[in-house]
């Protein structure tokens, strides 16, 4: 197999008679949790269904998913680096899609392939298990690229105080805030970069710290030592998108004595969201997403 070919992990809708077939697709994506999760939720579910891995060759998405559908497949999630590929392949996209100007979700109806994108709500769900209040709350969200713009607008429905979004350059961060200023509901929404954190005149400490940076993946923060006695108190919380492992961010907010969290919890609720797109909302009360957090964790 040639780098330029897709490479269907066991995911071929013709090798599955008689189930319905979905996928995660991603470049890589062999460590993916996400067959897990759905395979848990169908057997919550009693449901008849395959889900397997696609990672299609750095731009072979379009191809990878026009096979897959037209094999029979049903849906699919869909991860870095190829959410902006879902969003352009997508023939109907629902409104929180649009405004996260990516799509994780897909699925075919009446002939049409629809995209959505649930990131967001995961996260908000995941949040408000793990008992973080988020009405009224002061709320930082470090990162201005597809992850944070994906986040921001269920956040915004949470009617928090405060939306503080950091970024190392400040005209990603500022166009964020003019796309979803008309969702603000009385929320002060606002953009500053990462060193204006570091100025304890400029700055105070959060409630909610969101991580949507891909720097824990080499293992630095997006934050310096400084910014981090700045924004973080006891009562804070941090959460970080990644998951897997404890990053610096995370380390930085335990040295302050706040809580963290990764983002697995994320992972789980935003596949239970596309699950019930799939299937059926009336699935909702057959599924335990954090059952299936606590297994994954253990």
């Amino acid at each position: 197999m040639t780098s330029s070919e897709s490479m269907d992990l066991y995911t071929d809708p013709k090798l599955f008679s008689g189930m319905d077939v979905y996928a995660v697709a991603g470049n890589p994506i062999a460590h993916s949790k996400s067959p897990q999760i759905h395979a848990h939720f169908a057997l919550q579910s009693n449901q008849a269904m395959h889900y397997g891995r696609l990672q299609p060759a750095p731009g072979a998405f379009t191809k990878a998913a026009q096979d897959f559908f037209a094999a029979g497949g049903k849906g699919m999630n869909v991860t870095v680096p190829f959410k902006l590929d879902a969003q352009a392949f997508a023939k109907v996209l629902t409104s929180r899609a649009q405004l996260a100007g990516a799509v994780n979700t897909l699925w075919i109806q009446d002939g049409q392939i629809y995209g959505d994108n649930t990131d967001g709500a995961g996260l908000v769900r995941d949040l408000r298990a793990q008992g973080i209040v988020l009405k009224d709350a002061r709320i930082l969200l470090l990162g201005a690229g597809g992850a944070a713009r994906g986040v921001l607008g269920p956040l915004l429905e949470q009617s928090p105080k405060q939306l503080v979004i950091a970024n190392r350059s400040n005209a990603k961060a500022n166009e964020l805030v003019k796309i979803f200023s008309e969702l603000t509901q009385g929320t002060n929404l606002e953009s500053v970069t990462l060193d204006d954190l570091e100025d304890a005149g400029k700055t105070i400490a959060f409630d909610l710290v969101i991580n949507a940076t891909a720097a824990g993946l080499d293992n630095v923060s997006p934050i310096s030592n400084q910014a981090a006695a700045n924004i973080f108190v006891p009562s804070s919380f941090a959460y970080e998108m990644l998951y897997g492992k404890t990053t610096s961010f995370m380390q930085q907010a335990l040295q302050r004595g706040a809580r963290v969290s990764d983002g697995l919890g994320m992972l789980v609720e935003q596949a239970a969201d596309a699950f019930l797109i799939w299937r059926g909302v009336g699935l909702t009360s057959a599924i335990d997403p954090r059952a299936i957090l606590a297994q994954l964790r253990s």
